[in-house]
């Protein structure tokens, strides 16, 4: 049975609830879960006996239905990050409920980046006033500051308990035009704001009665509609494995897999192996359930060529026509998740798409002030939680590109080799040979 064009199919939409401590996003997910009859009868009995329930009576506790960590229940905060599934007659969604906490901003960079869209949870009795004007906290700055290096498409701004300051359309205003002026300082261009409380279910799947002077949609109907660009652009195959079989045999099959991470690749297409540069043609792509004429962006396949040429897992296929090449050195946006602060000129490990190579920290170019959101150039290291610009020296090149022009192949983590910890994660920005 086809869609009615309202039912119109939108494919797959994945978004992060983030914010800070208590503002409200895990109960806001397990209420839109439950009103968008998402949650099987089982689950409902046995969080309503559960004994870190923190509502009174037959209430539900709704943020007991992502916060499933034994110490998150026990604190009330989300640690980890909890995904969750549901379907509407309109598209499929994938939620990530990451932490609010300082701590855990690491888990938070994490379920951000492979997200379309963020619901940004503003706690509307816990925003202040700072010299006649409206101030958001800083957790809230620091998530929307890693939303835009991100690069995440869309920002809904839902600002919650809103039953508490009694559905206030002077007090919504007022945080709205801050957060606009955030918005605006940091670059963002799609944000939406929605009035919701969480726990009274207003405004997450249906429209609330008791804030008639908000006209717009509900939180559910604004995800339903939000466009998703999907990425096109050059042909990115990072090799992942080699596969060989025995080579005595006359048969001896050697290919090269791996998934495609943009574009598209054909049988007989002339290819560009990176970095050492040769090049070959497509002999065979064979997909999970047999031969394929054609692979696209997001399948995983093995490839083999006509000729026997030298590639390695960390090797790049690109089109033999493109222009890149190989770089060892970058610029780069980077979030220091680890207790200790980047130590500059020590050496870590940088994975990149399959690639690892050691890389040496130049300098510290500027670090993020999440009060202010200026850039400062007086820090010379990054401690846990800073965001900043960094140069990289790697000791051997990488086909990688720019964040902005592809995501999959510009983004990388930093990785201690005395402490296998991974340290940071990246975005780059530019690049040079």
């Amino acid at each position: 049975m086809s869609l009615t064009p309202h039912q119109e199919d939108l494919g797959v939409l994945r978004f992060i609830t983030a914010g800070s401590v208590d503002d409200g996003k895990s109960t806001l997910i397990g209420r839109l879960l439950y009103d968008s009859k998402s949650v099987l009868t089982d689950q409902l009995s046995a969080i309503a006996r559960a004994k870190h329930k923190r509502t009174a009576g037959e209430d539900i506790d709704f943020s007991l239905l992502t916060d499933g960590l034994e110490a998150e229940r026990e604190q009330g905060i989300t640690i980890d990050v909890a995904y969750r599934y549901f379907t509407t007659a309109r598209r499929k969604f994938i939620i990530a409920d990451t932490p609010g906490h300082e701590q855990y901003t690491r888990n938070m960079v994490t379920g951000a980046s492979t997200a379309h869209a963020a619901i940004i949870l503003v706690d509307a009795t816990r925003v202040t006033e700072v010299d006649g004007r409206t101030e958001l906290l800083a957790q809230t700055k620091r998530h929307s500051a890693i939303v835009k290096l991100l690069g995440l498409q869309h920002v809904i701004v839902a600002i919650n308990k809103m039953d508490l300051i009694d559905y206030s359309e002077t007090a919504f205003d007022a945080i709205r035009a801050a957060y606009l002026d955030l918005a605006q300082r940091l670059g963002l261009e799609d944000v939406r704001f929605v009035p919701v409380s969480a726990l009274k279910g207003d405004n997450i799947v249906y429209a609330s009665e008791r804030m008639p002077w908000y006209q717009d949609e509900p939180l559910l109907d604004v995800l339903e509609s939000l466009p998703v660009t999907q990425s096109g652009g050059e042909l990115r195959f990072p090799v992942q494995l080699v596969a060989r079989q025995d080579g005595a045999h006359a048969d001896d099959f050697r290919g090269y897999m791996g998934r495609v991470e943009s574009g598209s690749l054909r049988v007989g297409q002339t290819l560009r192996v990176l970095p050492a540069g040769r090049t070959a043609s497509v002999a065979e792509i064979v997909g999970p359930r047999g031969l394929l004429e054609e692979a696209f962006a997001g399948q995983c396949v093995t490839i083999r060529l006509t000729e026997d040429v030298d590639v390695s897992r960390g090797d790049t296929f690109v089109a033999a026509a493109s222009t890149l090449e190989p770089s060892r050195k970058l610029a780069a946006d980077v979030c220091w998740f680890d207790e200790d602060a980047l130590a500059p000129q020590r050496k870590y490990l940088l994975k990149q798409a399959t690639s690892t190579v050691y890389v040496k920290v130049g300098s510290v170019d500027t670090v993020l002030d999440v009060s202010t959101l200026s850039h400062g150039t007086e820090k010379s290291t990054l401690a846990m939680n800073d965001i900043g610009r960094v140069q990289l020296s790697l000791q051997k090149p990488v086909a990688a590109d720019t964040y902005d022009a592809n995501p999959a192949t510009g983004a990388f983590v930093l990785i201690d080799e005395a402490t296998h910890h991974t340290v940071a994660a990246g975005m780059i920005r530019s690049l040079a040979a």
